[in-house]
């Protein structure tokens, strides 16, 4: 069971900067105007041998003064209820403020652990001016500078004593583990009930604790798989349910904890920024994927030209990862259901697939000679010889060439799509890595 970490604070004491230097990115946007992070709010951190999730909540405020502090007390509290450990970061320069005091009091009532840090601690002169945030109650804190990276081995350290040791799972080896996301009111709940109809005594459950995910396992119509549902998906929330950062919370451990995630779009409302986020999270846990554009019996107009141009859409949103089935169905007709279970069987045995080192070469070198690597600074790229990488979690394909570091991006997408044309691995993720030879 992966554990998640939340970071908490006002707006603009460094919340991106600590999200940044815990998972090695450079990719949120980070501005002294106060609410400006976008796009970064998840990453993986590795300390020590021991890998967790971090969230940063700063990137899900809506910038407009009257709200802006209600969101955010809603995102500490949502931040509570999913995350494991919550670090609270407060900015020295700006000393202590009300706000601060708000955050702490609703941080003191969770039983969560909860790990105060002192941000922007440059000199020695910082070390006692942090001392006023002792009057948080929240105990002792750690003085950092999430710019330069100083006291952040310490709190990494300290961070490692919280959480809950990894824990195996007892579930089955080879039996494929399906998630269903989606942000609310997309039909998750309706599409799992119809799948497991009302005999619930054929169903097991793998109890974890209210935090992990509960595994159903389900076995009907000669389909075996286990459905990973986020434990208190089932509780409905005291915090409104449209809030985006909810959504993505929620879904972050079913989707780590899965194999296919079976991502749910409402033809009502087309895509929405909420869906892409998702998608986004599915795609950097390199989870395979099945989209399932839900209430398909609601469309008035279903003829060929409404499905071509509602899937275009879709993979033009997603792109460039644009080779994964797209089902219309209905959860609560019943329509397509058992579509949608084929569908993610079939896209979860292509992440099996094997591809052997002659055929690999055998079909792949001609596509390469035609169509070489563009050369870069007059320097001509070869690539000679290709092979599937045994035993990755995904498909993952490495190709020897004389300049490795010339080849672009572009054409590494060129040969992902040309191995995706002569072999299914539809829905599935690959790795594609050029190495020197």
């Amino acid at each position: 069971m992966g554990n998640l970490v939340a970071i908490v604070g006002r707006p603009n004491v460094g919340k991106s900067t600590l999200f940044n230097r815990l998972t090695k990115s450079r990719k949120a946007i980070v501005s002294d105007e106060a609410g400006t992070t976008r796009d970064r709010q998840y990453g993986k951190c590795e300390w020590n041998g021991r890998e967790f999730s971090v969230v940063d909540t700063g990137g899900w405020v809506v910038n407009s003064d009257d709200i802006f502090e209600e969101q955010i007390r809603k995102q500490v509290i949502i931040a509570t209820e999913e995350a494991d450990l919550v670090l609270f970061l407060v900015d020295v320069n700006s000393g202590l403020t009300s706000w601060d005091e708000d955050v702490a009091m609703i941080l003191r009532r969770t039983k969560l652990p909860v790990i105060l840090v002192v941000n922007k601690v440059d000199n020695y002169d910082q070390y006692s001016d942090a001392t006023e945030f002792y009057k948080l109650g929240l105990g002792d804190y750690f003085c950092i500078s999430s710019a330069t990276g100083s006291g952040t081995g310490d709190l990494l350290d300290a961070v490692l004593t919280h959480l809950k040791p990894d824990v195996a799972d007892d579930l089955e080896e080879g039996i494929p583990r399906f998630a269903v996301v989606g942000r609310p009111n997309a039909g998750k709940s309706s599409l799992i009930n119809a799948f497991i109809g009302e005999e619930r005594n054929i169903v097991t459950e793998i109890a974890g604790t209210t935090r992990d995910s509960i595994y159903t396992r389900y076995d009907k119509f000669g389909f075996d798989f286990y459905l990973v549902d986020t434990a208190g998906i089932r509780r409905k929330n005291k915090v409104t349910e449209d809030l985006e950062f909810y959504s993505v919370m929620r879904s972050i451990r079913s989707i780590e904890n899965s194999d296919v995630c079976i991502l749910m779009i409402d033809a009502t409302r087309g895509i929405e920024a909420q869906d892409m986020n998702i998608f986004q999270l599915i795609q950097r846990n390199n989870k395979s994927l099945v989209v399932v554009v839900n209430k398909w019996d609601l469309v008035e107009n279903k003829d060929q030209i409404v499905i071509k141009t509602f899937e275009n859409a879709i993979r033009e949103r997603m792109a460039p990862f644009t080779d994964f089935p797209i089902i219309f169905a209905s959860a609560l007709t019943k329509q397509r259901i058992f579509k949608v279970l084929e569908t993610a069987k079939q896209v979860y045995l292509n992440r099996k697939a094997r591809v052997g080192t002659s055929k690999l070469n055998e079909v792949m070198l001609p596509i390469i000679e035609a169509y070489p690597p563009p050369s870069t600074k007059g320097k001509y790229i070869k690539i000679k010889y290709c092979t599937q990488v045994p035993d990755t979690q995904i498909p993952t394909f490495i190709f020897y060439a004389n300049l490795p570091q010339y080849v672009r991006e572009p054409y590494r997408r060129f040969l992902e799509n040309k191995i995706r044309e002569n072999w299914q691995m539809t829905g599935c993720p690959i790795n594609v890595f050029i190495r020197q030879k």
